[in-house]
C-alpha cells in the first residue's frame, strides 16, 4: 500500500486495504478457477503484496496525523477494522513502523468494517489487569453501536466480571449521521458524510484535513444532495482529495 502525503505538516494517509468485502484474491477464483482463469486473482499472487496492486485487503485507511497542538506528535487514526485487519497489521504496520492506534472511526457495521475489533487487544499494552489499559476511543453511529452490542457483547458490556478476561478495551462514542455534527478524533476534526450503501442502508464517509481537505467515502451506491453540498462547501468548494468507492464497474456514480 502506498503512503500518501496529504499535508505539508507531516500528516500522511496509509491505505491498508482497498478491496471488496471478500478481498482479493477471491477464494472461488483460486479453488474453482475458470477457463481462462481470472486475470486479476491470478496476478494477485504473482508478486509480493506491497508491489502488487491486485492484492487487496478489506477497505481501511490509517491517518498518520501530525498534531500541531502536541508539538508535532503523531496520532494514528484508523477508519474501519475489517476481517483482514490482522493481516493489515502484520504487513503494513510493520512496513511503515506504526507503533499503535490512538482512535478508531467506523463507517458502518458490516463484517468488512468491524470484524477485526477483537484483534485490537493485541495492539493495547499488557497491564497487570485489564483496568491498567486505557480504553481506545471508537467513534460510530447509534445503529452501528446497536449491531456491535448484539454481535460482540463482551466488547461493549461494562459490568466487571469476577474472572477478568483480556479483551479489546474500547470507549464507545456515538456520532450523528449528520453533516452538521462534526466531531474530533485524536485532535483531528471530522465531518460525517451520510451516503447510501444500497437504497435501504446508510453508511458514513468522512471529510477531514487541516490545510488539505480530504473526503473519504469507502462504501457508497449513491450520494444524497445534502452530502454533496457538505462536500462542495468545505474549503470554499475546494476539495483536495476525493477517495471514492468504485467497486462495481457497471454502476454509474454521479457527483454534480
Amino acid at each position: 500500500m502506498e503512503k500518501n502525503q496529504s499535508d505539508d505538516d507531516g500528516t500522511a494517509l496509509i491505505f491498508l486495504g482497498t478491496g471488496c468485502s471478500g478481498a482479493v484474491p477471491d477464494f472461488r477464483c483460486l479453488l474453482q478457477p475458470s477457463d481462462p482463469p481470472c486475470h486479476v486473482c491470478s496476478q494477485s499472487l504473482s508478486l509480493l503484496p506491497h508491489l502488487n496492486p491486485n492484492y487487496r485487503c478489506n477497505t481501511s485507511l490509517l491517518i498518520d496525523y501530525c498534531s500541531k497542538e502536541e508539538d508535532g506528535r503523531h496520532k494514528y487514526i484508523l477508519i474501519d477494522v475489517g476481517k483482514s485487519f490482522r493481516e493489515q497489521v502484520l504487513r503494513w504496520f510493520t512496513f511503515y513502523k506504526i507503533p499503535r492506534v490512538d482512535s478508531i472511526i467506523l463507517t458502518h457495521e458490516h463484517a468488512d468494517a468491524v470484524h477485526g475489533l477483537d484483534e485490537i487487544r493485541s495492539l493495547q499494552p499488557r497491564g497487570a489487569t485489564i483496568v491498567d489499559t486505557d480504553p481506545l476511543p471508537v467513534f460510530l453511529s447509534q445503529f452501528t453501536m446497536e449491531s456491535i452490542a448484539t454481535r460482540f457483547p463482551y466488547l461493549v458490556e461494562k459490568k466487571v466480571k469476577e474472572v477478568p478476561r483480556r479483551v479489546s478495551l474500547l470507549d464507545w462514542k456515538n456520532i450523528e449521521e449528520n453533516c452538521d455534527e462534526p466531531f474530533a478524533a485524536s485532535g483531528l476534526s471530522f465531518t460525517p458524510l451520510p451516503v447510501m450503501h444500497g437504497e435501504d442502508y446508510i453508511a458514513l464517509g468522512f471529510l477531514f484535513g487541516d490545510k488539505s481537505k480530504v473526503a473519504y467515502i469507502s462504501d457508497v451506491s449513491r450520494i444524497p444532495p445534502s452530502t454533496e453540498y457538505a462536500i462542495s462547501k468545505a474549503g470554499a468548494g475546494q476539495l483536495d482529495l476525493l477517495i471514492l468507492d468504485t467497486n462495481i464497474p457497471w454502476k454509474v456514480h454521479i457527483i454534480s
